[in-house]
């Protein structure tokens, strides 16, 4: 399934935060979304999911979607959103209790993301008995309980130490491999979206608009590879280059809002 973006803007108030986005998540891609901090990441992600109405412009999806699939659309935290009074089963268990299932079908749907998510083991354990990164495990498995088309993606590693990070990185594209999800990707790490996404948009700082979308030419299964290196950097800097003075400005401007507050 696409994901359609066209000309979408929104303002909070007198505040513009995005201005005419044209962008699409094409189908079995990863979309990654980075641009300074305040540039409207996160609110497209919101429109994009139907959290947020647009000011101006629509959002479509296109094509079939998944076999199963019990919400086209659906969303992995950063900041994990899980109930710590529930297990991990049973937070998993939240995305389907307001669908129409019969309790084998649950049941084997909760079995098979706690699977591949390998939280097999950890079933019976409650989010504060759990690292970082298991806990991040248990909203990645909830998400994929519901067989989304798309996964809507907000941070979802910047909460976790840096081996952490890696190691779920890792597994996340491992899975993303075998099943090729649509998904889209907000980050503020350009060496993350390096690794995962098969193109980057980078948006301008506020009002957000779209500079460039830069397409990267190596396959997830070989970025880790010597020889894929040089390409990489090469890209690492093509994209700083679109966001380093931007960067710059927007960090002054919230040094100063911060001055003045």
């Amino acid at each position: 399934m696409e994901l359609i973006v066209e000309g979408v803007s929104h303002r909070y108030g007198d505040v513009t935060a995005l201005d005419g986005i044209d962008i699409a998540a094409r189908a079995g891609e990863i979309l990654a979304l980075i641009g300074p901090s305040g540039c409207g990441k996160s609110t497209l992600l919101g429109i994009m999911g139907g959290i947020l109405a647009p000011s101006a412009g629509r959002v479509m999806l296109a094509g079939e979607a998944r076999a199963g699939t019990l919400n086209p659309l659906t969303y992995v935290f950063q900041d994990f959103a899980l109930l710590p009074w529930r297990t991990v089963e049973g937070n998993v268990a939240l995305a389907l209790e307001h669908h129409r299932l019969d309790p084998g079908e649950r049941a084997a749907r909760i079995d098979d993301v706690l699977a591949r998510t390998g939280l097999g083991d950890f079933r019976a354990a409650f989010p504060k008995q759990l690292s970082g990164g298991m806990r991040q495990r248990v909203g990645i498995a909830r998400a994929l309980a519901v067989k989304p088309s798309i996964l809507l993606m907000d941070e979802p590693l910047s909460a976790l130490d840096a081996q952490t990070r890696e190691l779920l990185m890792e597994d996340f594209l491992a899975l993303w491999l075998r099943e090729r999800i649509t998904a889209v990707w907000v980050t503020h790490n350009l060496a993350e979206a390096l690794r995962v996404a098969d193109r980057v948009a980078v948006l301008s700082r506020r009002p957000g608009r779209l500079r460039d979308v830069v397409a990267i030419g190596v396959p997830q299964s070989e970025r880790g590879h010597d020889a894929a290196q040089r390409d990489l950097a090469a890209l690492h800097d093509r994209l700083w280059a679109l966001i380093k003075a931007e960067a710059q400005v927007a960090e002054r401007e919230v040094a100063d809002h911060g001055a003045a507050g």
